[in-house]
């Protein structure tokens, strides 16, 4: 009576073997656009920060990741004193340098 209800289920005749193999070119697909699409540009995107941060000099005009622009006046291990307006200096972390301006930028502002 409730086989009127529930549908039996009945087997497909045998898995082939290239249902496999698809799944495995599917997975090598996957991981080979997630490294050139994810991957390979974060950490170009990393080695140019890098490279960018311990070039860094007194004199050099910057900008901070939160906007601010400055001109550094003392450079050290970890940190970087940036003077911000005349007589106003503040500390910062290098890795929070986001670009090296062209000189004289701060002057035209």
């Amino acid at each position: 009576m409730l086989d009127f209800f529930i549908s039996q289920a009945h087997a497909e005749g045998g898995a082939t073997a290239g249902g496999g193999i698809a799944q495995i070119v599917m997975l090598v697909g996957f991981v080979l656009i997630f490294y050139f699409l994810l991957w390979r540009p974060q950490s170009k995107r990393a080695k140019q920060h890098k490279q960018l941060i311990s070039n860094l000099s007194k004199g050099d005009e910057i900008v901070i990741g939160g906007g601010l622009i400055g001109r550094i006046t003392r450079v050290t291990d970890d940190f970087l004193a940036m003077e911000i307006a005349e007589g106003t200096e503040v500390s910062v972390q290098k890795n929070a340098v986001a670009a090296v301006l062209p000189k004289g930028t701060l002057k035209s502002i």
